[in-house]
């Protein structure tokens, strides 16, 4: 915008924690702080209390859509019809991506052989819509996952067979799904077992069947419990690319930086394991730096559930070209073929010959330039590499949520007594990490359906501008909460992971749900909006 030399900007992303949407486009406020600085010469710094943030801040989930839905007698869904409209508010910030997202995202892990999904983004005097944690998977599953409940309903079936009986079946991965991603590419489903992580799920709340038992017994004594499942699909890691630089000093440590940016989920961590694994080193060798023009300039960031999936398969190609070069120096200084060597405890040996090792540090010092370090023929000096990491198209992480809640008729107030998700998110790298991305989403996702919502009154004035009337969850609202792991490894990228970011936010709207219509089912209720607010549950059950 200023027409300065990128070589005279730099950009450094501080860790300034997540934004889950909100961070993830550019604002006028953004250009205009930093026209006024380069005018003035001087620091210029835009403040926002939390009201003008909640008043001006881009919103999410806006979205109407009117499903229909055929089937057969055993419930085997033959259509899907879903038309639209999504409000992008005063202007669009992102274009089409959520309106997409949505559409691609809609089928869930069901084999679905005719779609037609219409989308319209409309402009309204709200507050811009702009992607968050989740970007259009949400809707989608909450319009696919209440559908399906309401053909269980329908048929008078249990909804967990009716989603058995429609998923796609582990022996037909990968599977084709007959329609184009948002990068162009067809979408298939890279790997994947849906009914198992369907029958985990159900295992760990202790069964549908017992399930049933203690539904039957509560309601003659006047309670009301009710089980709700939800599934999803996630394409994750989506392009274009990412970008990582690897260098190993004289010291011996590796030096990794990346275009991505660390908001909380422990990036740190991650590729340091990631890039120790590659090395054969410790983590506490490995120094990373993120997100700073001055160490690397070119890099796409953090959003999308992208970040392990593109930036670990950049440094593990970036670390493949070093690697090459830190054998060939190894092979000329143990006088071996660079075949014959192997990486192992911060070094480079010959394999099955113990005592035949050399340390990266002395590898290091080999490969710097000058007469004393004699290299082989073609080997430039210095060990540093970059590499651009560019998915030939997305990953496919999946989930099943289930909920178990009791709902008060007097009060309208839901209570969640148990939670369990059965997640799949290919290689695991760090299983602590993991969890707490899934278990962080899934409290915003019970936030999304038992609180949260933007509210406006009828002459478009901002009614939730504080936190005492826009209700986030808080702890006493988490139920337990049981997380299995599936483990399906991409072929996708070379180190088998899927993204996991956004995923325990899109199904617990659709599971709690589905879990209170069904605790309602005696008074033939169904919900099919979010929030589900106590008020509104007392005044579907008062007598008309």
């Amino acid at each position: 915008m200023l027409g300065l030399p990128e070589a005279q900007v730099r950009c450094v992303a501080l860790d300034v924690g997540g934004g889950f949407g909100g961070k993830g486009h550019v604002y006028p406020e953004d250009l205009l702080v930093t026209f006024l600085a380069h005018r003035l010469g001087r620091p210029v710094r835009w403040i926002e209390d939390r009201r003008e943030h909640l008043m001006s801040a881009t919103h999410s989930r806006d979205q109407w859509h009117d499903v229909e839905i055929g089937f057969d007698d055993d419930g085997h869904i033959l259509a899907i019809r879903d038309d639209y409209l999504v409000d992008c508010g005063a202007w669009n910030p992102i274009g089409s991506g959520v309106a997409y997202n949505t559409a691609v995202h809609l089928t869930g892990p069901y084999k679905i052989e005719n779609l037609a999904a219409s989308g319209r983004i409309v402009v309204t005097n709200k507050v811009p819509n702009a992607p968050y944690r989740g970007a259009g998977r949400p809707e989608a599953a909450f319009a696919m996952e209440r559908s399906i409940d309401l053909v269980a309903r329908t048929l008078g079936l249990e909804p967990a067979e009716i989603r058995r009986r429609n998923m796609i079946p582990t022996e037909e991965m990968p599977y084709r799904v007959g329609i184009p991603y948002r990068d162009g590419e067809p979408i298939v489903y890279d790997s994947g077992d849906y009914p198992r992580a369907l029958q985990k799920t159900l295992d760990a709340i202790g069964g549908v069947d017992a399930f049933r038992r203690r539904q039957a017994e509560a309601r003659t004594d006047g309670r009301y419990f009710g089980l709700g499942i939800g599934c999803y699909i996630e394409g994750t890691g989506v392009g274009p690319f990412e970008s990582a630089f690897v260098r190993i000093d004289p010291s011996g440590k590796v030096y990794v930086t990346c275009g991505a940016a660390p908001q909380g989920q422990g990036m740190e961590t991650i590729f340091a394991q990631i890039v120790a694994d590659l090395w054969k080193v410790k983590p506490e060798d490995v120094v990373l730096s993120f997100a700073d023009t001055a160490s690397i300039a070119i890099g796409f960031g953090t959003m999308a559930s992208r970040s392990t999936v593109t930036a670990g398969a950049a440094m593990h190609q970036a670390s493949a070209k070093l690697r090459d070069k830190v054998f060939a120096i190894a092979a000329n200084l143990l006088e071996c073929s660079p075949a014959d060597l192997e990486l192992r405890e911060g070094g480079v040996g010959v394999v099955g010959v113990p005592g035949a090792t050399l340390s990266l540090s002395r590898i290091a010092q080999a490969s710097r330039p000058g007469w004393e370090n004699p290299r082989p023929p073609g080997i430039e000096a210095g060990l540093e590499e970059i590499a651009y990491w560019q998915p030939p198209t997305v990953t496919w992480s999946y989930a099943v949520h289930a909920a178990i809640v009791e709902v008060d008729p007097d009060t309208g107030r839901v209570t969640l007594e148990n939670y369990a998700v059965t997640h799949d998110c290919g290689t695991v790298v760090n299983p602590m990490l993991v969890e707490g991305q899934i278990m962080g989403g899934a409290v915003q996702g019970i936030g999304g359906i038992l609180g949260e919502a933007i509210a406006y009154d009828s002459n478009g004035q901002l009614l939730s501008g504080s936190l005492m009337d826009y209700a986030l969850p808080i702890a006493t609202d988490v139920p337990p909460m049981t997380l299995v792991h599936q483990h399906s490894p991409s072929p996708l990228n070379p180190l088998g992971v899927k993204g996991v970011g956004e995923g325990g936010a899109v199904a617990p709207p659709a599971a709690i749900a589905n879990a209170v219509c069904d605790a309602l089912a005696p008074f033939g209720i169904e919900i099919n909006a979010t929030p589900i607010r106590p008020e509104e549950i007392v005044r579907f059950l008062r007598p008309r």
